[in-house]
């Protein structure tokens, strides 16, 4: 797991957690920048997933590369 998928995990979290005190409390506001963050940290497990195929591919590459040799 790299530091994409930490950020966003702990992003989610975060979300989670004000959405629900949103809810609880009548707070719209609040309620709004918990769904905000959960779609940041869904943004950020995106953009790890992204990076780990990109890396896999690479690997992939230099493998078959290596293989032609």
């Amino acid at each position: 797991m790299d530091r994409e998928h930490v950020k966003g995990m702990a992003d989610k979290a975060k979300g989670a957690i004000k959405d629900a005190a949103g809810k609880m409390t009548g707070d719209k506001k609040l309620q709004a920048e918990g769904k905000f963050d959960k779609a940041k940290g869904d943004f950020r497990n995106l953009a790890g997933d992204m990076k780990d195929a990109a890396k896999d591919a690479a690997k992939h590459s230099q493998k078959a590369a290596n293989d032609d040799e």
